[in-house]
This record gives structure tokens, C-alpha cells and sequence, in this order.
């Protein structure tokens, strides 16, 4: 089948505005020429595809089937177009990040200081999300990539790389200040009350593992629902919790909370980047990479 393109495209205003004579508005075609155009269309088809009434125009089951494919086919036009008029130099565009709570603060927020001051005029569209719901944004498409603390798995076409690494340490408040110096082992721990994310969280699901490990149970008593809550928790002797060193070290040099030395050893745990291989970036997106990449040299 040989349909012509045109053909396509003026049934996708026809179908997204649901009126004849707002899609030649559009079009800057007339009411008739719309109309004959979609009979064409269904005569090449060999189904009905709309239905017209006094109400507008309405898809028959096989238009709804064919406007998905064809929004799909139009979306990706207009992208392509959109990247070849904004390559000379990036004056405009949009990148749509999907972010962890810990990647936001730890990597994303300094690579965009320095990434909008060189391209002040892309827009950033930040959607802050846990792991794994920044993961699904990418692969249904509604984020460019993502920035997130590393999810157990990826599946394709989705595609992960290294960025940094980053070290948790266990925190205690005032009243820890007597393990100050002691090299203690999570069972000696376990009487204390213990702080953590929820359950939905990478971060739940990494300490369930390395508790698991050491045949211990993993069970806090107290979670937060954003890691900016676990330190003031802490600070406040509600319990004991892991927080990154880096966000740790002011509460550490003030001397609101202290740092409880394991004998067993947290591993390091990763920010990551996330890109769906189907679903190619444009130009600012390109760009963006490149930059949060450089970070991982950086750190090497």
C-alpha cells in the first residue's frame, strides 16, 4: 500500500481536533479539500474511519487504531524538525530528566548550573521521581533520561551507564556519642531504633539486601519519605539511619550527629544514567549527556 503522506497528516488534525474545519484552519486548506482528502484515505484503506455528525467528527475503532500509529509518526516528525532547526546552537529546545531524590542533589542540580549557563535558553523540565518510577518515565517516553540511584536491573531497550559512586554512613544523634570510637556490628544495632525510606524505594531494597547478607532482619521503625528527612530525624535522637557521607558532613563537623563505625562493610552504592535505545535524544538532551558523563571522568 502506496498512501500518500499528506494523506496521513491531515487525518491526524482531523482526528486531534475532531472538526473538519479546524483542522483546514490549521492546514491553511479549505473544508472541502479536508473532507475529500479523508475519503481518499478511507478508499485506500478500505474502511470507514470517521463518523461525522452535527456534533463533529468522532473515529471509528479502526481510526482510533490507525491515529495511534500516525500520532506516533507525526510526534517523531515534528521532533526531527524541531532538532534540525535548534542544531546550529542550541538556542532552543527542552530536555526532560527523570531524577532521583539523591541524584538531583548529589550530581544533577551542579551539572545544570554549569549546563544552563552556557545554554541559558534550553528549558529543563525536572520530573523528581523514585528509581524506578524516573526509569519508567524513560522508557514510556515521557523523560528524555534519567539521573537515579542504580535500580536492581534494566531491561531493554533501556541502558544504563556508570556515573559516580557515593558512600552511605551510619548516623546517630546526640545520644549515640558513646559509640564514638566503636567498631560495631549490625546485630549489636538491632535493638535501635532505625530510620530508612519506604519500602518503594532503591534504598530500602539495598539495605534489605546487605542486612540480608549478614543474616540479619531489616526492619526500621521509623521511615522517612524523602532522604532530606532522615538527618533531622536523626539530629533529633528519633534513631540511627544511613545517609550519604557527603550530605552528612556538616551535621558531622557541627557536632549534631555522629558517625557509627561498622565492622561490616556498606558497599558503595552508584548514580546512574538511564536512556531508552528506541527513543533517540535530541540535540540539548545530547548535550546534557555529555556533560553528566564528563562527571565520571572527572571522578576516575
Amino acid at each position: 500500500m502506496n498512501i500518500n503522506y499528506e494523506y496521513y497528516r491531515i487525518f491526524y488534525y482531523v482526528a486531534e481536533y475532531k472538526s473538519l474545519t479546524q483542522a483546514a484552519k490549521v492546514l491553511h486548506s479549505s473544508q472541502p479539500n479536508i473532507s475529500r482528502t479523508i475519503k481518499l484515505l478511507e478508499n485506500e484503506i478500505g474502511c470507514s474511519l470517521m463518523v461525522r455528525s452535527n456534533r463533529g467528527i468522532s473515529l471509528t475503532p479502526e481510526g482510533k487504531r490507525l491515529y495511534i500509529h500516525v500520532r506516533e509518526a507525526v510526534s517523531q516528525l515534528c521532533l526531527a524538525e524541531e532538532e534540525l532547526a535548534d542544531s546550529a546552537s542550541l538556542k532552543m529546545g527542552c530536555v526532560t530528566i527523570g531524577v532521583s531524590e539523591t541524584a538531583l542533589r548529589m550530581l544533577v542540580l551542579p551539572v545544570l548550573r554549569s549546563f544552563k549557563r552556557d545554554y541559558s535558553q534550553i528549558r529543563i523540565r525536572i520530573l523528581n521521581h523514585l528509581t524506578n518510577q524516573a526509569v519508567e518515565s524513560v522508557k514510556n517516553g515521557e523523560a528524555d533520561f534519567a539521573v537515579v540511584t542504580a535500580p536492581r536491573t534494566i531491561e531493554r531497550p533501556l541502558i544504563s551507564y556508570p556515573l559516580i559512586y557515593f558512600q552511605d554512613v551510619l548516623l546517630g544523634g546526640p545520644s549515640y556519642l558513646k559509640f564514638h570510637g566503636k567498631k560495631l556490628k549490625l546485630k549489636e544495632l538491632s535493638s535501635y531504633p532505625l530510620i530508612c525510606l519506604g519500602e518503594e524505594t532503591i534504598t530500602y531494597e539495598f539495605y534489605e539486601q546487605f542486612y540480608h547478607r549478614h543474616g540479619q532482619l531489616f526492619k526500621p521503625e521509623l521511615q522517612a519519605a524523602t532522604t532530606d528527612q532522615i538527618l533531622p530525624m536523626i539530629k533529633n535522637d528519633l534513631g540511627i539511619g544511613y545517609v550519604p557521607e557527603i550530605f552528612a558532613r556538616d551535621a558531622l563537623e557541627q557536632g549534631e550527629a555522629c558517625c557509627i563505625s561498622l565492622a561490616e562493610e556498606i558497599p558503595q552504592r552508584q548514580i546512574c544514567f538511564v536512556e531508552n535505545q528506541r527513543r533517540p535524544l535530541n540535540i540539548a538532551a545530547r548535550e546534557l549527556k555529555t556533560l553528566l558523563m564528563s562527571q565520571k571522568l572527572l571522578e576516575t
